[in-house]
């Protein structure tokens, strides 16, 4: 029977925490639909990479906070709807509610069709941020999830040597453990600037970092 209580003990927790988060709460006040929003928000005010005419890639997007915060950018007032000066396209495996101006492809990252499909909306423009909040499903097997999360990473990487401008930036969300410093080392290979950041919004407990690299090498 203990058995059978533990894992109901759990996500009482779980629920308990996140219904208290503050900002699961100001995620609801503001409209997102998730607080991942405020990790990329803390990033950008810090580095400022989002700017009014960007060309936005979102890669990992559903269910769409990191794109609707980048649509608050764009807009003129930080409108959540409206004029949009900029563009911005989201790409996840799993479905997404529309949101007003974001260009959405549902697919996998890692097909060949569905990266095509990706180049082919960028229109050849060159792109000036790229952010990445794709992770794998996590098996518990170390090895395997680090090949996998590495796997991302490198796609992440090649798509933005291949499509940002210059000096643009990559966002890209990673995890603290094995294959980490490998990680580290492909962001300093090809970017000059690489900033490690662990936002507020992100939780202590998670393992969860980002690294954003600027200008390409």
């Amino acid at each position: 029977m203990k058995a059978d209580n533990k894992p109901k003990k759990v996500n009482k927790a779980w629920l308990h925490d996140h219904m208290n988060d503050p900002y699961v709460k100001q995620a609801q006040r503001d409209g997102y639909r998730a607080r991942a929003a405020y990790k990329l928000k803390e990033i950008d005010e810090q580095l400022g990479l989002i700017r009014p005419g960007h060309v936005v890639v979102d890669l990992g997007s559903a269910p769409g906070a990191w794109s609707q915060y980048v649509r608050r950018r764009l807009s003129p007032g930080g409108a959540a709807s409206g004029t949009l000066n900029g563009t911005i396209i989201a790409l996840d495996m799993l479905p997404m509610e529309p949101i007003e101006g974001v260009t959405f492809l549902q697919g996998d990252f890692r097909e060949d069709e569905i990266l095509a499909k990706l180049q082919e909306a960028v229109q050849g423009r060159a792109v000036d941020v790229v952010i990445s909040d794709m992770a794998p499903n996590l098996s518990g097997i170390a090895s395997a999830d680090a090949a996998r999360i590495s796997l991302l990473i490198e796609l992440a990487v090649d798509f933005a040597k291949a499509h940002l401008k210059p000096e643009g930036a990559l966002v890209a969300k990673l995890f603290h453990g094995a294959g980490y410093d490998e990680l580290v080392k492909l962001f300093k290979d090809n970017f000059r600037t690489v900033k490690p950041f662990k936002p507020k919004a992100s939780r202590d407990r998670s393992a969860e970092t980002f690294l954003v690299g600027i200008g390409l090498k």
